[in-house]
């Protein structure tokens, strides 16, 4: 199919009008199967060959110097889709769960993997264990030129790095015996532990956020045990980490401190952080000032599927998209179109050269 067929089979669709009928099919985590099915028929309506595999996700390979990415699925909340007006500036906005994360980056990527020929992927899974890009690298997909990874950024900003996550469970358990007695019970045994990391990794109030590590726990558990001889403390907890650690390091700091229970390290996913100077990062930059707008260099302070994709590839790579990431899983999740628009162009600027410059 030529460039000028290839094109005109996208346009059938609107890259508005495929932003709508995403935002309108529900793919909650665990649901993206019909969200899938209509990117696959997007790309296949562009004489693209594109497919769901094993886990889910859609894959829809091509010019291998930039790979398009990003997650199917959205966090649950039922808001009405609708066209309507931006709280803050009262433009046209679409309304509607994952508008902003990250549907409506799911839909410029599809938009612009289609006009420019590079490969796009769609995963799943993201919102709670990035199944799908682990399911990518964890099954030996070839490393790509360059990945851009969509999450939102605001279409003229761009993020190049994210902190890591290490997630585990705390458990400890004592005899049962009268509350008078001196000695701790476990539920004190795990308040203690979680004191002692705290301290350990406790910041001066000057330093970012993204460079420290945070600690939450997430959820607690304890009492006397159904027999009655034991008490018995259940923690799950938190690490977010930032680059100047290791995961591993984390853990050895974590683990240091133990009172006497155990834990149970059982998510580790590495802080990511790329150097502005890459070809990718220049690209959006020129991309953006060519749009007339003044670039943004951010970086986060959650984690992504561009941790994993990093974990793994030794290639450039930022995360962009529309939207404000303050509306990520908010009641009043919308997003201004005129936004959508831009970023979709700021995109397709990028895919020109560094597939310009790959060829």
């Amino acid at each position: 199919m030529s460039a000028t067929d290839t094109e005109g089979a996208h346009e059938r669709v609107t890259p508005q009008e495929l932003l709508h009928e995403l935002v309108a099919i529900p793919s909650v985590s665990g649901e993206e199967q019909h969200a899938a099915e209509r990117l696959v028929t997007y790309f296949e309506a562009a004489g693209r060959e594109a497919w769901i595999d094993e886990v889910g996700n859609v894959r829809a390979p091509a010019d291998d110097a930039v790979l398009l990415t990003s997650h199917i699925d959205t966090v649950p909340g039922d808001i009405p889709v609708r066209i309507g007006a931006a709280a803050d500036t009262g433009e046209p906005a679409l309304w509607g769960r994952g508008s902003v994360d990250a549907t409506g980056p799911l839909a410029a990527m599809a938009v612009v993997a289609v006009r420019t020929g590079v490969s796009f992927l769609g995963v799943v899974g993201e919102e709670v264990d990035s199944r799908g890009a682990r399911h990518v690298v964890d099954t030996g997909r070839e490393e790509p030129g360059a990945v851009v990874n969509g999450e939102p950024s605001g279409w003229n900003g761009v993020t190049l790095g994210y902190r890591g996550l290490l997630a585990g469970t705390y458990v400890a358990t004592s005899e049962s015996g009268h509350t008078s007695r001196p000695e701790n019970n476990a539920i004190q045994d795990a308040m203690d532990w979680w004191n002692r990391v705290e301290e350990e990794f406790e910041a001066d109030e000057w330093l970012p956020v993204f460079e420290r590590v945070t600690c939450k726990p997430v959820g607690v558990e304890g009492g006397t045990s159904e027999d009655g001889l034991s008490v018995e403390a259940t923690m799950d907890v938190q690490l977010r980490i930032p680059p100047s650690l290791t995961v591993e390091e984390a853990r050895e700091r974590a683990d240091g401190r133990l009172n006497g229970g155990t834990v149970s390290w059982y998510d580790r996913v590495p802080p990511v952080m790329m150097s502005p100077r890459t070809p990718v990062a220049r690209a959006f930059r020129a991309a953006i000032r060519a749009e007339d707008g003044e670039p943004r260099l951010l970086r986060k302070t959650g984690t992504s599927d561009m941790n994993v994709f990093a974990g793994a590839w030794d290639c450039p790579m930022v995360t962009y998209g529309p939207g404000d990431s303050d509306l990520d899983h908010a009641p009043d999740e919308h997003l201004p179109l005129a936004e959508f628009d831009r970023s979709v162009a700021v995109l397709e600027r990028v895919v020109g050269r560094l597939a310009g410059e790959d060829g």
